[in-house]
């Protein structure tokens, strides 16, 4: 019995201390800078999965993105496959060396994010509103470069440390005909 929870605590203590960074990404292409990609109108589709990985929510998303200088708008608004509509309206400042920082109106403090090759990672405290409650999450985001159109991201949702929900996104470069709103 001794030898199988040993066994178990090893297995799990190794499995909780795999996971990515950054520098696993420095050397791959395309090198994916936000500031170039978010550049005008981009769409993107995604799911909302609980911690079974079922998914609960499908969403598609229109942003339109503008910079002045190292300065960034992000607004994004949000069509629920339940028929809710959110915004985001995420303002960014591009820092030295790949570096970013930004604030919404539903993030708590502020994000910081980096670049790594193709990949981008992207940290913050995000407030949302359940029921008659709004709760804070810990969102760890990764964003990885596929080619000039198209982004992939995939988002932890934690909770005092524990993943309570995984979030995946794909973003592509639109025209203007293109759109959420279904006729």
């Amino acid at each position: 019995m001794a030898v199988r929870l040993i066994f178990f605590i090893f297995l799990l203590t190794s499995l909780m201390s795999c996971s990515h960074n950054r520098q696993d990404y420095q050397n791959t292409t395309p090198k994916f800078d936000i500031k170039d990609y978010f550049q005008g109108r981009v769409l993107a589709w995604g799911t909302v999965q609980d911690f079974t990985d079922k998914v609960t929510r499908r969403f598609c998303v229109e942003i339109d993105a503008s910079w002045q200088e190292n300065n960034g708008v992000l607004a994004e608004t949000f069509y629920f496959d339940d028929g809710e509509v959110s915004y985001r309206n995420w303002q960014l400042v591009k820092l030295a060396e790949g570096k970013y920082q930004g604030t919404a109106e539903d993030v708590v403090g502020v994000a910081y994010g980096q670049h790594a090759g193709f990949a981008f990672h992207w940290q913050y405290s995000l407030q949302v509103p359940i029921d008659d409650e709004v709760y804070t999450f810990t969102l760890d985001d990764w964003m990885y470069q596929l080619d000039d159109k198209r982004v992939l991201n995939k988002t932890k949702m934690k909770k005092l440390g524990v993943t309570v929900a995984n979030i995946t996104l794909f973003f592509e470069k639109s025209s203007a005909s293109l759109t959420c709103k279904k006729d």
